[in-house]
């Protein structure tokens, strides 16, 4: 079943280059989706900071939220909004807007993220909601995850979201070193704190469910 992904931008009201911002975002989805298709509809800006895109599965659409967060700069992030149900388009004059159980999910599950950002997880930035009638057993370990793998994600600097990133995909220790121009030591040191390689591991594990 498609799954219907909602995005905004953390903290977009107190960027100070909006545009740039949008540039990276629109960069770091062109890049994921380039170097792994996933979605079936690419995420995209519709109003305000928000973007929208649909992917085939839940699977995919874990896997390529963690691509996009891997591949931002510093300074710019975006929260998730997964919604599992029926979706629907509404026929309008500048063309259909997206509608369906699955969105109003997507829209509950950012909401979540929001609710844990002010409170218990400030680093949230990923949730699943299922629509009504949707069977969401296995969604409580799925976010649980997402918790966690959100966490590990914050704490990393902009080089260790790329190198985890190009490990993601299958480069080589060496790959990475010769692209950074660092050693594969230092890379493999990068990798080795803060649960780089758990997250490393977990990706390779859902690309195999």
């Amino acid at each position: 079943m498609n799954v219907a992904v909602t995005a905004d931008i953390v903290g977009s009201r107190r960027l100070e280059d909006r545009t740039g911002a949008q540039r990276a975002i629109d960069d770091a989805i062109a890049a994921a989706e380039r170097d792994l298709p996933l979605a079936s509809r690419q995420l995209r800006p519709t109003v305000g900071d928000e973007q929208q895109g649909v992917y085939p599965d839940l699977t995919a659409a874990l896997l390529g939220t963690l691509l996009v967060r891997l591949a931002l700069p510093d300074g710019v992030d975006l929260r998730f909004g997964i919604g599992v149900g029926e979706l629907g388009e509404v026929p309008a004059v500048d063309g259909p807007i997206p509608d369906g159980p699955g969105w109003w999910a997507a829209r509950a599950a950012i909401e979540k993220v929001h609710a844990f950002e002010q409170r218990a997880a400030p680093e949230a930035r990923t949730w699943v909601v299922a629509a009504d009638g949707i069977d969401g057993t296995g969604l409580p370990a799925v976010n649980a995850y997402l918790l966690a793998r959100d966490r590990i994600v914050a704490d990393m600097t902009e080089r260790t979201r790329r190198l985890t990133y190009g490990r993601c995909l299958g480069r080589t220790q060496r790959q990475l070193a010769a692209d950074e121009g660092i050693t594969q030591s230092a890379v493999s040191q990068a990798l080795s704190r803060g649960g780089a390689t758990a997250l490393i591991e977990g990706f390779a594990v859902l690309r195999q469910s």
